[in-house]
């Protein structure tokens, strides 16, 4: 039988089990009269977004009648909306703004949710919304519960109750550990209802159990995300850190696979941090808030450095002088979390100081169209078969025709770093395997390139080939000895040339995604060839002036 159909039986079975009045009735048990723990939001929130949320809910004006039904199902909300909403992470941005109106906001809303989302739904009982609307409900309990009516006690903490009793049936019969975070959201929420609510010790355990088996399947051994993704990395990061806290809040023993696990991630992470404390923008991330990412490493509580090398995840990161350069060259993800992954071997960005000179085109927090736009192998620093993408990006989004044979080696000595990495994700199509080596030397100041392409035979017809080097808007550039060098001039005034030893050399346009949702015009170079026998090279250099 199909897999996708028995995925489908699957969740239609679940559906109507979970859509019913007897599974509704099997949630319910005794209200607990309070919670015994009430672990600490370590997070800041946003008081100005809060505010927002007043006005355009009429709270002052107490006009009260559409300002709390149409919260929970617009007509025309998305997926990020709801998930955002029914998350309840702007909770945090009431408690930043506090005050008797922000308190008050947070209990009408609580309380509107759970008169009309209180039974099991399947938007807005989502396992991993379940976990953060129970971890944010349990740590502002104390905010917005101050003051208020035995009666909206009761029906929250009722509804925590209710809410972790699914996850934990949830837990407990789904074989689908293949769903990026979201696993690690749900679980989370159930560790933090354990801990807050007396006589839930099982849950605790199934917690931990269920965290152990997933970060086994998610986590690799060098620490990075099985996505490759920073931005994941990040996020997994933050529940973990998360979690911890609420372990800790409750007097519990945190065990020994949380703190290596947080450890290793915590070394992984920093190898995607650049000078200006951002992330490179590999596999789906963008630049990212550099206050968040310090806070977030900071509560994790590790100070190793960032590693050089990421085996496992495929990322190797060269450093010399004040020069940086961070290159993918790992195999692309399974398919369970190739979503959101960019057909981009051997790409790499390249730092001076703190600012960017290469770099990948980004991504977008929102638009699912210009996601995957920009997962194409043209948006990357790297090189383009036949006008065709490395990875074959199919219409669900997955990937089809992939390299099955990644290679890397490295070597250091003295002033100096080599890096060689290999791909056949276009031997499928054209039987052709990239080969690309990056050499690094003087203090950072001279970075060279090899392109090499090899097939076992002359190709029929002749391969086009493209690289592709984009460039950030902050740098500008220019043609110069008549068409056949450019002159790179960075934002502080550093100058650098930039060479080919074969092939025609374009600046063309590009945009950059670098963060928010607004692409920006910038440049990039081309170097256009073509490949008429079995063994083909380019090479490129950049120089500091």
């Amino acid at each position: 039988m199909n897999l996708n159909l028995i995925n489908n039986l699957k969740s239609r079975a679940g559906y109507l089990a979970y859509n019913s009045f007897f599974y509704d009735w099997s949630l319910k048990e005794s209200t607990p009269d309070r919670l015994i723990v009430r672990p600490v939001d370590a997070w800041p929130g946003n008081s100005e977004k809060a505010q927002e949320l007043l006005n355009a809910a009429g709270v002052g004006e107490r006009t009260g009648a559409l300002w709390y039904e149409e919260w929970w199902s617009p007509e025309q909300a998305d997926e990020i909306w709801r998930s955002h909403m029914h998350g309840f992470g702007w909770l945090r941005d009431l408690r930043a703004l506090d005050g008797a109106l922000a308190r008050e906001q947070g209990r009408v809303m609580i309380e509107s949710w759970i008169n009309h989302c209180g039974s099991w739904q399947a938007d807005s009982w989502r396992s991993d919304l379940i976990g953060n609307r129970l971890a944010m409900w349990i740590c502002h309990y104390e905010f917005f519960c101050a003051n208020a009516s035995e009666e909206f006690e009761e029906k929250i903490l009722s509804s925590i109750v209710k809410q972790a009793k699914h996850l934990s049936n949830y837990l407990a019969i789904s074989r689908n550990k293949a769903k990026d975070i979201e696993m690690l959201e749900a679980i989370k929420g159930l560790l933090y209802s354990a801990v807050a609510l007396a006589g839930h010790e099982k849950w605790l355990k199934q917690s931990l159990s269920e965290l152990e088996q997933v970060l086994d399947a998610q986590i690799l051994p060098d620490g990075g995300h099985i996505s490759r993704s920073p931005a994941t990395l990040l996020s997994a990061l933050e529940i973990m850190v998360d979690m911890k806290i609420a372990l800790k809040a409750g007097a519990y023993t945190v065990p020994e696979f949380f703190e290596t696990t947080i450890s290793n991630m915590s070394s992984a992470l920093r190898l995607f941090r650049y000078n200006d404390r951002k992330f490179g923008m590999f596999n789906g991330s963008q630049e990212g808030n550099p206050a968040i990412i310090d806070s977030i490493l900071a509560q994790a509580g590790t100070h190793k450095k960032a590693k050089h090398s990421l085996k496992d995840t495929g990322y190797e990161r060269m450093e010399l002088g004040r020069s940086l350069l961070v290159m993918d060259t790992g195999k692309p993800p399974s398919a369970a979390y190739d979503r959101n992954a960019h057909a981009a071997p051997l790409a790499f960005e390249f730092c001076h100081g703190k600012e960017r000179l290469f770099v990948s085109c980004g991504s977008h927090p929102i638009s699912e169209a210009w996601r995957d736009a920009l997962r194409f192998t043209a948006a990357h620093n790297t090189a383009c078969l036949d006008y065709r993408n490395a990875y074959e990006i199919k219409k669900d989004g997955h990937f089809g025709r992939k390299s099955t044979k990644t290679d890397v080696q490295r070597e250091e000595v003295k002033g100096a770093s080599l890096v060689v990495a290999s791909h056949n994700g276009y031997e499928a199509l054209n039987g052709v395997t990239h080969t690309r080596k990056i050499y690094m030397a003087d203090e950072g100041n001279d970075l060279r390139g090899q392109d090499d392409f090899s097939a076992e035979l002359d190709p029929d017809i002749p391969v086009e080939i493209a690289l592709r080097f984009h460039l950030h808007p902050n740098v500008s550039a220019s043609l110069i000895n008549d068409g056949e060098e450019i002159l790179l001039r960075m934002p502080g005034g550093v100058g650098w040339r930039f060479r080919r030893s074969i092939g025609t050399l374009e600046l063309e346009d590009s945009l950059y995604l670098g963060s928010g949702i607004t692409p920006r015009k910038t440049k990039q170079i081309a170097i256009y060839g073509h490949m008429t026998e079995k063994d083909s090279c380019i090479k490129w250099s950049l120089r500091r002036e």
